[in-house]
C-alpha cells in the first residue's frame, strides 16, 4: 500500500495567481527530504519554479494544504494539516525496530519488544543519543 497524500497550494504574486497540485508519494520524500519545510521546494521543483526567485519566497510563506491521505498517512492529518515530523519519527522507529529487536533477542532472550514497550523505549533513546553524538563529533 502506498503512503502518500496530495498537496495543494494557491498564492498571488505580482497580481498572477497561482494554484499547484501534487500527489506526494511520503516514503520516498522521507527518503530525500527529512522535514516538511521542503515540501515547498518539492511542489516549486515539480512545477518548474526557481528556488532562488521572489516567486518562490512567497510561495515559502504560504501554507500548504493535504488531504486524500492514503496507507499509513491517514494517521497524520488533521485538519489539513499533515505532521510529517511524527510520520517521519514513526518511519524511522518501525525501520529501527528489526535491527533492535535482534539485539534483545542476542543479548537478553527477548522475543518481542513490543511486550517490553520501556526495553523498547531504552534502546530507541540509547540508539538516537549515539547518532546525536556522532554528529556533534564531525
Amino acid at each position: 500500500m502506498s503512503n502518500s497524500i496530495d498537496a495543494y497550494i494557491e498564492f498571488s504574486f505580482k497580481g498572477e495567481d497561482y494554484e499547484f497540485h501534487s500527489t506526494l508519494d511520503l516514503d520516498q520524500q522521507l527518503e530525500r527530504h527529512m522535514s516538511l519545510e521542503s515540501m515547498h521546494h518539492v511542489l516549486a521543483v515539480e512545477h518548474g519554479i526557481d528556488t532562488y526567485s521572489y516567486l518562490f519566497e512567497v510561495m515559502q510563506v504560504t501554507d500548504i494544504q493535504y488531504d486524500n491521505p492514503q496507507g499509513r498517512a491517514v494517521e497524520y492529518l488533521h485538519d489539513g494539516e499533515f505532521d510529517f515530523e511524527a510520520y517521519a519519527e514513526e518511519n524511522t522507529t518501525d525501520a529501527l525496530l528489526a535491527p533492535l529487536q535482534a539485539i534483545a533477542l542476542r543479548e537478553m532472550g527477548v522475543e518481542d519488544l513490543e511486550q517490553q514497550p520501556n526495553l523498547k523505549q531504552a534502546l530507541l533513546r540509547a540508539y538516537r543519543l549515539g547518532l546525536e553524538q556522532n554528529s556533534h563529533k564531525r
